[in-house]
C-alpha cells in the first residue's frame, strides 16, 4: 500500500473539490458578513412576532441563515479535516463557530416565545397564514419540549456558554487528531518509525504476534501518558451532560439523549439485557479464537488477527468500489447508478496523509451534495468502510432529493441503518461470490468480527456511558480510576474470561470519540439489528421490500425514527428484530466453529 506524505501527491479524483461549496476564499467572506447581517435580522424579532405573518417571516429569515452558515461552517470544517495542523482552516471553523454563538444567542428567545403561546392560539396563525403550513409539524411537535424548556434570560445565556461547553469536545478532538504521538514500531529492515493510526490497523490483524503486541503498546503508549488530561475531558463532557439535563428538567441524562428521537428508555435498556443474555456465543468465539491461534493466554492483541492463516487481502479503492456497486444490486439500478457518479465527482476524499481526520464519515450537505471522508488502506477492512459511508451518503442524497430542507436532515438514530445494510449486502454478496476456501473462512471471520464490533462492543459503550452517567449524577467521583473500573468490568463480562488482561485494556475508554457525543453509540447496535432484518429480506427477494427501503432512505426526517422504521417492517418497540440479529449471530459462530 502506497503511503502519502502530503495531499499534493494524491490524485485530484480522490480529493474532495471544495469549490462545490465555494469557489473562492472571497465568496465565502461575503455569506460570513451576509450572516452577520441576517443575526441582526432574526434579533429583530424579538417580541415582535403577533401573528401568522410575523412568525412565519421570523421562521423564513432564520431558515435561510441556516442555510447560508451551514455552508460557511461545512467549508472550514472539511478543509480542517483533510489536515488539522491546517491553522488558516482552523481559523475558518472558529470563526463559523463564533457565528454559532451569536446565532444561537440572537434566537435564543424563540423557544421560550413559542412555548408561551397556547397550542390553540398557534394553530389559529397556522390557519390564518397558508405558508405556515411547511413548519406546521416541527412547531407542533416543539410542545413535547414544554417542560424541558427556560426562560428566555437563562436560554441566552446558555447559548452564549455555547462554545465554553463544547470545549471540552474540542479539546479532546485536538489531542486525538493533531497532537498525539503514538510510539515506535520496528519495521523488516530494523528501522523504527512512528505508528500511524493506518499502520495500527493493519499491524493489530497481523499474523506476527510479536508485530501485533508492539503495535498494541505503541498505540496505547499516547494514552496512556494523557490519561489525567482525557480523563478530565470525559469527566467534564459528562458533568456539563448532566448539568444541563437538570436545568431542562429531564428525569436523567440517559432520557435526555433519547427525548429528540422518542425513543423509550426501556428500548436503551432493552438492548443491553438482550445482549448480555446472549453473550454465550460471543465467549465461545473467544475460545475458539485462543484454540486456533494457540496461544496460551488471549490477549487483547490477539482479538483483531484473522483466524484464517495466509490470506492477505489486498483491494485497491477502484477494484474495492466496483465491489461494492456489484454488491448493491439488490436495492436497484437508480441506487447503483447514482452512487457509481459519486467517485469521480469527488464526493469522497480517500487517502490518509499526516494530520488528517482519523476515521471515516459521511456529511450530506443540502443543496450540494454529500462529503464522504475515508482513510484508505487497499484492504478489506477498508471496502467494508467504505461501504459503511456510502450508505450513508446514498442516505444523504435521497433524503436531500425528496425532502424539503426542514425534513431533509434525518436522525442518527435511523443513519446506522443506511450504512450498514450496504456492509451486510456486501458481506453476503461476497461469500456467495468466493469459491477459495480459505478465503470464505476469512469472510466468515470477518463477518463474526464485524457483528461484534458494530453491536456487542457498541453495547458495552453504551452501558459504559450508561453507567458513568449515573455515577455523576450520584454525585460519585470521575478520574482516570472510576473509568478504569467501569471499563475494565465490562470489558471482562463482554469478552469473557479467556481474555488476559493487559495494563491498557482498562484504558480502552480514553481513545473513544463517540464517548464526547452522549447516548450516540447504542444507535450502531439498534442500527446494525435492524440492518439485519432488513438486508437478509432483501436478498430473499421479499415482495415489496426493496421499494419501503428506498422509500424509507428518501424519508429525512419526515417522522420519528421508530416510525419511520416500521415502515421497513422492523419494531425495536419489540424484542424481534434484537432477537433475530442475536440468534443470527450464534449461527454465525456455531459454522465457524465447524469449519475452522
Amino acid at each position: 500500500m502506497k503511503t502519502y506524505q502530503s495531499r499534493m501527491e494524491i490524485p485530484e479524483h480522490e480529493k474532495w473539490n471544495f469549490q462545490d461549496i465555494y469557489c473562492s476564499l472571497e465568496k465565502w467572506e461575503e455569506d460570513y458578513q451576509a450572516i452577520e447581517g441576517m443575526i441582526s435580522k432574526i434579533k429583530k424579532y424579538d417580541g415582535a412576532i403577533h401573528d401568522g405573518t410575523s412568525l412565519y417571516l421570523y421562521l423564513s429569515a432564520k431558515e435561510q441563515l441556516s442555510a447560508k452558515f451551514n455552508l460557511v461552517y461545512v467549508y472550514g470544517m472539511l478543509q480542517a479535516d483533510v489536515d488539522t495542523r491546517d491553522t488558516a482552516a482552523q481559523s475558518l471553523v472558529d470563526r463559523a463557530k463564533q457565528l454559532a454563538v451569536k446565532i444561537s444567542a440572537a434566537s435564543s428567545f424563540f423557544m421560550p416565545f413559542l412555548l408561551g403561546l397556547e397550542e390553540s392560539t398557534l394553530k389559529e396563525y397556522i390557519e390564518r397564514e397558508p405558508r405556515l403550513k411547511y413548519y406546521e409539524e416541527d412547531l407542533l411537535d416543539t410542545y413535547r419540549y414544554k417542560k424541558h424548556v427556560l426562560t428566555k434570560e437563562q436560554e441566552e445565556v446558555l447559548s452564549n456558554l455555547g462554545e465554553a461547553l463544547s470545549a471540552p469536545s474540542q479539546t479532546y478532538n485536538m489531542l486525538n487528531n493533531a497532537d498525539i504521538q503514538f510510539g515506535e514500531v520496528t519495521l523488516e529492515d530494523g528501522s523504527k518509525v512512528e505508528l500511524t493510526r493506518g499502520m495500527y490497523s493493519k499491524w493489530i490483524e497481523d499474523e506476527d504476534r510479536r508485530k501485533r503486541q508492539e503495535a498494541y503498546k505503541a498505540y496505547y503508549k499516547p494514552y496512556l501518558q494523557l490519561k489525567n488530561a482525557i480523563a478530565s475531558t470525559l469527566a467534564a463532557n459528562i458533568k456539563t451532560n448532566v448539568s444541563l439535563s437538570r436545568l431542562r428538567k429531564y428525569p436523567s441524562a440517559l432520557e435526555k439523549g433519547l427525548f429528540g428521537d422518542m425513543v423509550p428508555k426501556q428500548v436503551y435498556e432493552n438492548l443491553i439485557e438482550a445482549a448480555k443474555a446472549n453473550i454465550g456465543p460471543l465467549h465461545q468465539y473467544s475460545e475458539l479464537r485462543k484454540t486456533k491461534l494457540g496461544v496460551e493466554e488471549l490477549r487483547q492483541y490477539d482479538l483483531n488477527v484473522p483466524l484464517t492463516e495466509g490470506v492477505k487481502w489486498e483491494i485497491s479503492y477502484d477494484e474495492a468500489f466496483d465491489i461494492i456497486l456489484e454488491a448493491l444490486a439488490p436495492l436497484g439500478e437508480d441506487y447503483v447508478n447514482t452512487l457509481k457518479t459519486f467517485k469521480e465527482a469527488r464526493y469522497i476524499d480517500v487517502r490518509e496523509t499526516p494530520g488528517k481526520r482519523s476515521g471515516a464519515y459521511n456529511l450530506g450537505v443540502y443543496g450540494v451534495h454529500p462529503f464522504v471522508l475515508l482513510n484508505q488502506n487497499d484492504d478489506l477492512d477498508s471496502m467494508f468502510t467504505m461501504a459503511h459511508e456510502l450508505g450513508h451518503a446514498m442516505h444523504s442524497y435521497y433524503s436531500s432529493k425528496h425532502q424539503p430542507r426542514i425534513s431533509a436532515g434525518y436522525s442518527i438514530f435511523v443513519a446506522e441503518v443506511a450504512s450498514t445494510v450496504n456492509e451486510v449486502l456486501l458481506i453476503h454478496y461476497l461469500l456467495e461470490k468466493q469459491t477459495d476456501n480459505q478465503k470464505r473462512k476469512h469472510l466468515l471471520n470477518h463477518f463474526i468480527d464485524q457483528f461484534k464490533g458494530t453491536f456487542f462492543t457498541q453495547v458495552m459503550f453504551a452501558e459504559f456511558e450508561k453507567i458513568t452517567h449515573e455515577l455523576a449524577e450520584a454525585g460519585k467521583p470521575l478520574n482516570v480510576e472510576a473509568f478504569n473500573q467501569v471499563y475494565e468490568s465490562l470489558f471482562r463480562e463482554y469478552q469473557g474470561d479467556v481474555v488476559v488482561f493487559d495494563e491498557e485494556v482498562k484504558y480502552g475508554w480514553s481513545r473513544i470519540p463517540h464517548f464526547y457525543r452522549p447516548f450516540y453509540v447504542y444507535k450502531y447496535a439498534t442500527g446494525y439489528a435492524s440492518a439485519i432484518h432488513i438486508a437478509e429480506r432483501l436478498l430473499a427477494g421479499e415482495k415489496g421490500i426493496k421499494a419501503s427501503y428506498l422509500d424509507f432512505l428518501k424519508s429525512g426526517s419526515s417522522d420519528y425514527p421508530l416510525e419511520l422504521l416500521k415502515k421497513t417492517g422492523v419494531d425495536l418497540t419489540t424484542p424481534e428484530p434484537i432477537a433475530n440479529a442475536l440468534n443470527r449471530f450464534k449461527q454465525l459462530v456455531t459454522e465457524f466453529a465447524e469449519i475452522l
